[in-house]
Parts: C-alpha cells; sequence; structure tokens
C-alpha cells in the first residue's frame, strides 16, 4: 500500500509548492487539505494553486464547493474517502493544507454526530443571523452546559452546531463524541510533514506581501462577486480570511489600505493559531524548517 504524504504548516509556509515538487517527482497526487480552498469562489483569496499549477500535477479537492454550501469536517473525510478509493494503483497521495481538524479527521477519524435535518440546520442559522458569538455561546450554556463549557465564546461555527445538534436530538453534542468513525487514513501507512517558519518575522513578511498580491492579481473583483451573491453571513466563505474587511471596503465603510491591514491582521493571526494547533494537536508529525 503507497504511503500517503501530509503536508501541513501556517498559512504562506510554502506547502503548495513542496506538494507541486513531490508529486511531479514521484507520481503524485495533490490533493488539498485547507477548509477555505474548497471554495471555487475564492480561488485568489485562500491562495489554491493556479491553474498553470493544477496542470503541472494531478490536483483533487480543489474549489470543488460552492460557496452557499456550509461545507464540514465530515463531508470532507467523506470526499477524501471516495477519491482514495478511486485513485489508480501506485498513484502517490499527498495531502496538503493549513486546516488541522481534516489531517486529525483523516488520520485519528471524527465523532460520530448525527445528521441534522436541513430545515433544523436552516431554522438555528436564521435565528443566529446577525447575533454576536457569544450571545449564541450563552444561549447553548442554556441548553447544553457541558457543551458550551468545552467551546469557546468566539467560536461561532461549533457553537452552532452543538446548536444544531440539541435542537435535532434534544441531546447534548457530548452525548454523540465518546464513538467515533475511522478517519481514511486508518490502517494505511502515512508521513506527516510540517513546514515550521524559523524566523516568525519572515512568516509574517510573507503573508503581508501575498495579501497585498492577492489584491494585485483581483481578489477584490472575487470579492465583489462573492457580494453580490447574497450569501448568508455565516456561512464560512463569508468568513474567510480577508473577506470581511473588503466587503467592508466594498460598502464605502473602510478604504481599501484598511481592509489591507485588516485582512492581512486576521492572517497574521490566523497563522499563529495554526502553529499552536500543531504544538498542541498533531503528535508523530516531522518538523520541516520553512
Amino acid at each position: 500500500m503507497e504511503q500517503a504524504i501530509l503536508i501541513a504548516g501556517p498559512t504562506a509556509s510554502g506547502k503548495s509548492a513542496l506538494a507541486l515538487r513531490l508529486a511531479r517527482e514521484r507520481g503524485g497526487v495533490v490533493i488539498n487539505a485547507d477548509s477555505m480552498q474548497v471554495y471555487r469562489d475564492l480561488r485568489l483569496l485562500s491562495a489554491r494553486p493556479s491553474h498553470e499549477e493544477e496542470a503541472a500535477a494531478p490536483h483533487r479537492l480543489y474549489g470543488h464547493v460552492d460557496g452557499a454550501v456550509n461545507y464540514s469536517a465530515g463531508r470532507y473525510v467523506e470526499d477524501a474517502g471516495r477519491l482514495l478509493a478511486e485513485l489508480p494503483p501506485g498513484a502517490l497521495p499527498i495531502f496538503c493544507g493549513g486546516t488541522g481538524l481534516y489531517f486529525k479527521a483523516l488520520t485519528e477519524g471524527l465523532s460520530a454526530l448525527p445528521p441534522v435535518p436541513e430545515e433544523v440546520r436552516a431554522r438555528i442559522r436564521a435565528g443566529a443571523e446577525g447575533r454576536p458569538a457569544p450571545d449564541l455561546h450563552a444561549e447553548l450554556a442554556l441548553r447544553d452546559p457541558e457543551g458550551a463549557a468545552r467551546l469557546r465564546p468566539g467560536d461561532r461555527q461549533r457553537i452552532l452546531r452543538a446548536l444544531e445538534i440539541h435542537a435535532a436530538t434534544g441531546r447534548p453534542i457530548g452525548a454523540f463524541q465518546g464513538a467515533r468513525i475511522p478517519g481514511p487514513l486508518a490502517g494505511r501507512p502515512w508521513r506527516g510533514l510540517y513546514l515550521m517558519p524559523q524566523e516568525r518575522t519572515v512568516l509574517r513578511a510573507r503573508i503581508d506581501r501575498r495579501f497585498e498580491q492577492m489584491i494585485e492579481a483581483g481578489a477584490l473583483e472575487e470579492v465583489r462577486a462573492l457580494a453580490e451573491r447574497g450569501l448568508a453571513r455565516d456561512l464560512p466563505i463569508m468568513r474567510a480570511h480577508g473577506v470581511p474587511g473588503l466587503l467592508a471596503h466594498l460598502r464605502g465603510e473602510a478604504t481599501l489600505a484598511e481592509a489591507i491591514e485588516r485582512g492581512q491582521a486576521d492572517t497574521r493571526a490566523y497563522a499563529k493559531r495554526q502553529i499552536t494547533w500543531f504544538r498542541h494537536q498533531m503528535e508523530g508529525w516531522e518538523i520541516v524548517a520553512a
């Protein structure tokens, strides 16, 4: 059985370039493991591989989801599992991305949470529209105190998920988190590489410059097209790094310079969280200087 390669690291650490090089050298298939690069609406702002890069080696699970979809880790492992089963013999799977939860789901599986009917999900999301995350957290604390205690008051998506589970089943989310569904890589050999920048100042400079390059390449027009769709503000794509600030600029609430600065700051903060996640959650990975 071909050993899978997993490449993780903070944003702008060079993951995609390494994955592409390995794919070309070893006949591999680059498989996305980034929660924003699944969306077709944001090629530029999510730093998806370019058309030229995708033509240089097979790339899968990039841009295959519409922005109106609330894509989840559960959906991701289903897609990844099907893809692995369809790969031709000898093809090297190279998972590449910055979403730690996706890698955990691939290797360790997910809690066996029950499905939530779409009408229940829509009702919860509509009721949460415009409400700050701490208010939703307080509501969850009334319905599921133990579940709320395990979540940060600002973790909007997981709070909503817990509210949806409670609304659909009448039970706390913790009642379902003991049993686990094995991940697609369970029982399969894999090697995890984590690209760790040696100098944080260099990483911050890369992030800032890349965001400016995204704007130069047309990221503002990409967000303008997204805004014209009128999607719900709670959808993951509407909270992608850079989107809130650029939307504020398009509404006349911020200058472009302010929007760029906000996008850069949000991305730098995200990179810091990614590094923290690795240190606490991803055992057995090799650290590679980036």
